[in-house]
């Protein structure tokens, strides 16, 4: 199977709209309108574009955190459902900066399907170009699928509490929200004592598109260490989008932390501060 850039350009996409060995997914989500994504794919999308919520297909109803990861079956009966096949090159985008598509693209990923790219800008540029769009809604037969039966790249509480100095932990959130001055979703302020705040809103220009391979070398350089590097944010999500980011760097093989921030905060982890730290 073909291993694909993270990213693809809109100018790419349009030029291979066609080709039947392309699967696209529409992961357009809005945290404080978790119904949105999916009124604003019904009204229009890329053509051939099938749908996955965040709340509803990306995340499971058990697990660490506020944004657990489901079943890994249960996630490969649903990529079948949208026509995905091991053949197939898959698409992923987002309402424009990558944050929710870069989700989807790492879950692929960990589960051993390689080939699959974020759509860069999403589908801000998309629109912004006059590309093609639709309403209609795909359908397409199931196809062979294999993927593995458990997460791959992933990390949990106890083995980050047990880490000491063998772990280079990100946090991707805002700088406010890691300092502990705010925190406007869980029910403790701060960080993991000894986290680097990167956040991952700078990953990309006032355009939503990623920044130049240079600039995100620069970004991540203290990434580039011989530590086990683990990547968090609030729920597992946005944390997707600084991998991402790496991977483009260079910086390949960093983990995630699934629960993150809402499990270490609500399950004994220990909590610092930007006084503290």
């Amino acid at each position: 199977m073909e291993t694909l850039s993270p990213l693809v350009s809109t100018e790419w996409l349009g030029n291979q709209l066609h080709d039947d060995d392309l699967r696209i997914i529409d992961c357009r989500f809005y945290l404080a309108q978790p119904d949105q994504g999916l009124v604003e794919y019904q009204s229009m999308h890329i053509p051939g574009a099938g749908y996955l919520s965040l709340d509803d297909h990306l995340t499971g109803s058990t697990g660490p955190g506020r944004h657990p990861l489901p079943d890994p079956e249960v996630f490969t009966a649903t990529l079948r459902t949208l026509g995905v096949g091991d053949r197939h090159m898959v698409i992923v985008y987002d309402q424009g900066d990558g944050s929710m598509a870069a989700r989807l693209w790492w879950m692929l990923r960990s589960l051993g399907h390689r080939a699959v790219s974020v759509l860069d800008g999403g589908w801000a540029a998309w629109q912004a170009e006059s590309r093609s769009t639709t309403a209609e809604v795909p359908s397409w037969d199931p196809e062979p699928l294999s993927l593995a039966d458990q997460w791959t790249g992933t990390i949990d509480l106890s083995t980050i509490r047990n880490g000491d100095r063998s772990l280079f932990l990100i946090d991707s959130r805002a700088p406010e929200r890691h300092r502990g001055e705010v925190e406007p979703i869980d029910p403790v302020a701060g960080h993991i004592p000894g986290s680097f705040n990167i956040p991952y809103q700078g990953n990309t220009d006032d355009r939503g598109r990623f920044l130049p391979v240079s600039d995100l070398e620069r970004r991540f350089a203290a990434a580039a260490t011989d530590q086990r590097v683990v990547v968090y944010c609030g729920s597992g999500v946005t944390a997707c989008s600084n991998i991402l980011a790496m991977e483009l760097a260079g910086i390949s093989d960093a983990d995630l932390y699934p629960g993150s921030w809402s499990d270490w905060c609500t399950n004994g982890g220990e909590v610092a501060t930007s006084l503290q730290n």
